[in-house]
């Protein structure tokens, strides 16, 4: 079942700014100042709300000061860089790895601080006017006795790449500043969130899904309570490719990954793959939360005044597998890798220059490509001459799509594809 995602938001922000939907947790009056503020929240800042039913926030307990609060698997230098709650994954820690990304090393998206939640005594509620009956409740033995499904998909964060912005071309955006390790591959096991909506009774005139985290409820830099994280699907893709899964690389979930269950979304941005969920809302008018309203929409000169239609598939990107200012010796054969990725389309090439974009060659792909994960590539390269040096990547998708030398700017720094100029110092020796 397939749908044109674009139209169908348009037609959820033109229902909700009519009075004929409505926003979970924030006041329509309030939300429509927020609109019009163009993005006022921005992305930066989290505090602790109350703790999530069944949860209690995670600490790790060390001898100093713990450079990511609220995250509990341990994030080396040279694998992670921290982003205060966050931790993105140091590309050059991927390149003797394989396809999917091994959970210790996969990147870490939280708004507050990862919970610990007890497998035995998670539940999750299906509930809802978009239900026949009334709410139905599911365990994780339970969902494990249904259908399992396996799907390799990449999570990334919307976020990812957003640095450039600033550092390629000068301009300034709120939010995190990833590099782009803001993504990871995993091989996700668990149940289709269509069968458990069919098993909770879904109605015919159900319109959307909405999850909900068990994760702290956040406040934003300004003091807005935006409540747990809850982002809203069209009911189309949430009965098409989404999962709610239980394990993460053959194993269960870690806990900064969403333990017991989370939901996972491919080809759409990381937001949409709520961790933790604890109740899915099913609804028969459109549902909209502030990650679908003032976040995770593009403001800006460039868009529609008022904002995009929220956010939902992710970009084209490519990425080398080095570290920043990575000493390659001269006259030595260097093999060039890295990965590329879409969430419209499979990547049909790549394309590498080594000369800061005076002339390119062909990547060899060594995997198959699809539109919701990357593909890894090979390039060889013998520099000749020391001193510093500039490597590009540039993807084409199979609808034609290549990354362009300019992202276009907003404000949130959201959707990051332009080519990144990666810095390498050739040595004599």
């Amino acid at each position: 079942m397939t749908i044109d995602e674009r139209l169908y938001d348009r037609r959820r922000l033109r229902q909700f700014l009519d009075g004929r939907a409505r926003a979970e947790g924030i006041d329509r009056r309030a939300l429509l100042r927020l609109l019009a503020a163009g993005g006022a929240l921005g992305a930066a800042g989290a505090a602790l709300g109350a703790g999530a039913p069944g949860a209690r926030a995670a600490s790790r307990a060390t001898g100093g000061a713990d450079p990511a609060p609220g995250i509990v698997k341990p994030l080396p230098e040279d694998a992670f860089v921290v982003h205060g709650t966050n931790a993105e994954t140091r590309w050059s820690a991927l390149r003797e790895v394989g396809y999917h990304t091994p959970n210790e090393l996969f990147f870490v998206r939280n708004h507050t601080v990862t919970p610990t939640i007890a497998a035995e005594d998670w539940r999750l509620t299906v509930w809802g006017g978009g239900l026949r009956g009334g709410a139905v409740e599911f365990g994780l033995d339970e969902l494990r006795a249904l259908p399992a499904t396996v799907h390799t998909a990449a999570v990334e964060c919307a976020g990812n790449g957003r640095s450039f912005f600033t550092s390629q071309q000068g301009e300034t955006v709120s939010g995190t500043a990833w590099k782009l390790g803001a993504i990871g591959v995993a091989r996700w096991r668990g149940v289709r969130l269509a069968e458990v909506l069919r098993r909770a009774g879904l109605r015919r005139d159900a319109v959307d899904v909405q999850p909900r985290g068990l994760d702290d409820p956040y406040e934003d830099s300004s003091g807005n309570q935006l409540g747990r994280v809850r982002r809203p699907l069209p009911l189309a893709k949430a009965l098409d490719d989404v999962l709610l899964a239980y394990e993460m690389n053959g194993e269960p979930l870690p806990p900064d990954h969403g333990h017991p269950v989370r939901v996972v979304v491919p080809s759409w941005i990381g937001i949409a793959s709520i961790k933790w969920v604890g109740d899915i809302e099913v609804s028969t008018e459109p549902l909209y939360s502030p990650w679908n309203t003032d976040l995770y929409r593009l403001f800006g000169p460039d868009h529609p005044e008022g904002g995009s239609a929220p956010l939902t598939r992710q970009t084209l990107k490519s990425a080398f597998e080095l570290d920043w200012d990575a000493p390659l010796v001269a006259g030595e054969r260097h093999r060039l890798t890295g990965r590329s990725w879409s969430g419209n389309a499979p990547v049909r090439s790549v394309e590498v220059s080594v000369d800061g974009g005076a002339s390119w060659r062909p990547a060899r792909l060594r995997d198959t490509p699809r539109a919701d994960r990357w593909v890894r590539w090979s390039v060889p390269w013998t520099p000749t001459t020391p001193g510093p040096a500039t490597l590009l990547a540039r993807a084409t998708d199979a609808t034609g799509a290549r990354q362009p030398e300019r992202a276009t700017f907003n404000e949130q720094g959201y959707l990051f594809n332009a080519v990144v100029r990666h810095p390498v110092v050739v040595t004599a020796g």
